[in-house]
């Protein structure tokens, strides 16, 4: 067997190959360009081969194509952020409600969502929803009817049609994640009532929140025993017996049945800002 070292071509002074040499005589390999800062970014090797900044800025590349860009979504998210801020800083005592968006008006669940917001604002709580038809409308509605303040959070959706009639201080968002930090820290707890997909979101991410001590103080109330036992007991069957989760978790919920007793269970104990809110919670 051959042990003699591959053979490359070598060109002569007009550039062609006259014969070969070995490869480990090859050049080596070309030196690479200087790295380039971009703001608190260095970009090395083909990234550094990007255009400045202000070139991309003053660069035309058609009348739409910035706000299609990252950057300019993190100023439109910011912006939402700063909005629902303002908006909602000197709401007062509030507790976000939850339920399903196709809960139809004369139904249990909508009466349900009704006498929710009428005992909240009768207590002197102002009712936040998703602002969408279904539970959330009926849950506005009722803190109307109380006399309260009614709140509404709206999102862009392809299949919902902007806030219900009932909305008395309405914000539309694009994002869910600021709509979701506006339905946490600007409520003392959650009422969740029946529900799909988007109210089994809002509950878990608030068990997660309150489990991992992101949030305190913060009670959640599952309203309508029949309808969210079969998941307790799922929960209890499923995840605290294969260990995913402890026992203690289920003690982050409380199962009534009663919109009376759901509205105390989640004001009980829980202490009440002096005046506004927007800043009365720690970091």
């Amino acid at each position: 067997m051959s042990t003699s070292q591959p053979q490359v071509p070598s060109p002569d002074a007009n550039g062609k190959a006259t014969g070969n040499r070995t490869a480990a005589s090859a050049p080596a390999v070309a030196a690479e360009p200087p790295a380039k800062h971009k703001g608190p970014l260095e970009l090395r090797r083909k990234q550094a081969a990007m255009p400045m900044s202000d070139q991309r800025l003053l660069d035309t590349r058609g009348a739409d194509h910035f706000i299609h860009t990252d950057p300019w979504r993190v100023l439109r998210i910011q912006s939402e952020f700063v909005e629902g801020f303002g908006a909602l800083a000197e709401l007062g005592p509030a507790v976000s409600v939850f339920g399903s968006a196709r809960t139809k008006p004369g139904t249990g669940f909508y009466d349900m969502g009704v006498q929710v917001g009428r005992h909240l604002a009768e207590a002197g709580v102002a009712v936040i929803t998703g602002g969408g038809p279904g539970s959330m409308e009926a849950a506005n509605r009722g803190a109307v009817e109380g006399n309260g303040v009614s709140v509404g959070l709206g999102i862009e959706l392809p299949f919902e049609q902007g806030l219900n009639r009932w909305v008395d201080l309405g914000i539309n968002f694009r994002y869910f994640f600021a709509r979701k930090t506006m339905f946490v820290k600007y409520a003392q707890g959650f009422i969740v009532l029946p529900g799909g997909l988007g109210t089994l979101d809002e509950l878990f991410e608030a068990m997660v929140l309150v489990q991992t001590r992101k949030v305190t103080s913060f009670p959640i109330v599952l309203l309508g025993v029949d309808f969210w036992s079969p998941m307790i007991e799922w929960i209890k069957g499923t995840l605290v017996a294969e260990g995913m989760v402890s026992a203690k978790d289920l003690d982050l919920i409380q199962l009534v049945d009663d919109p009376a007793d759901a509205v105390h269970r989640v004001l009980h104990g829980v202490p009440r800002p002096p005046s506004t809110n927007g800043d009365q919670r720690p970091e």
